[in-house]
């Protein structure tokens, strides 16, 4: 298995991605072929589950676009779950301490570096890869993606930073703005500060950078600002916007 965008990522390149909320692999197919170069499936926030999530994965791999999923809790069940269906990387919520991200990198990660449990699922070619090989490729090549969302996250940044296994760190801006008490206050300048401090330790420690942004003017300005892994709106923003756009027109 060869994770595109890690290489990218390791080239020096920007990543962009979107959010896929409804069980559509036409959807994933559609944003794919549209060019974005990840496909992130939201897990935590809507109806998605494991079932769904599989055929999502092999939409994105059709179309040779990476399929990242978020869990919905740093849980060894679910992302064992996740990982054996085939999920190229994990995206987990509220990593507030270096024992959250220690976790997270045991349930993810197969032995020396975890204790993911081994079996015959999706990921490993249903058993018929080579067990050693997989093993090590899966360890090197999956995408381990902690959230800082919360202020606890940030308080605790450096600690977790220091935990081997980690790839990307994201910063969820809405959720933080949340236990900032400014919910929704995007522009407000206190979280400015609170995600320009932790783009600079990330950056710091070696690691990538990863945010949300829901405009392209908001995109632009967070790659200028040093993140490298973008996730850009969601499917269902996307096609209320054009079509309320091009209705609109319409209309005149």
């Amino acid at each position: 298995m060869k994770n595109i965008i890690k290489s990218k990522l390791e080239s020096g390149e920007t990543v962009i991605g979107s959010i896929v909320s409804v069980n559509s692999p036409d959807i994933v197919e559609v944003l794919a072929l549209a060019g974005f170069d990840f496909i992130f499936i939201d897990n935590e926030h809507g109806p998605l589950n494991i079932e769904t999530t599989a055929n999502l994965i092999r939409a994105a791999e059709a179309r040779a676009c990476t399929p990242i999923v978020r869990v919905p809790e740093n849980d060894p069940i679910i992302i064992l779950k996740t990982l054996d269906i085939g999920a190229f990387g994990i995206h987990v919520p509220q990593i507030n301490s270096r024992e959250d991200a220690t976790e997270m990198v045991k349930a993810a990660k197969y032995y020396p570096l975890g204790e993911r449990g081994t079996a015959f699922p999706r990921s490993s070619g249903y058993g018929l890869y080579a067990r050693d090989k997989n093993i090590k490729e899966t360890n090197s090549e999956t995408l381990l993606i902690p959230h800082i969302e919360n202020i606890k996250g940030v308080e605790n940044l450096k600690e977790i930073l220091a935990t081997t296994g980690l790839d990307i760190v994201f910063i969820g801006p809405y959720d933080l703005s949340q236990s900032l008490g400014i919910p929704g206050q995007l522009t407000h300048p206190l979280l400015e500060e609170k995600i320009t401090y932790s783009l600079a330790m990330i950056k710091a420690a070696g690691l990538i950078a990863g945010i949300f942004a829901s405009s392209v003017e908001d995109a632009q300005q967070r790659i200028k600002q040093g993140f490298r892994y973008i996730l850009y709106s969601m499917d269902t923003i996307m096609l209320s916007k054009i079509a309320r756009s091009e209705l609109s027109q319409l209309k005149k």
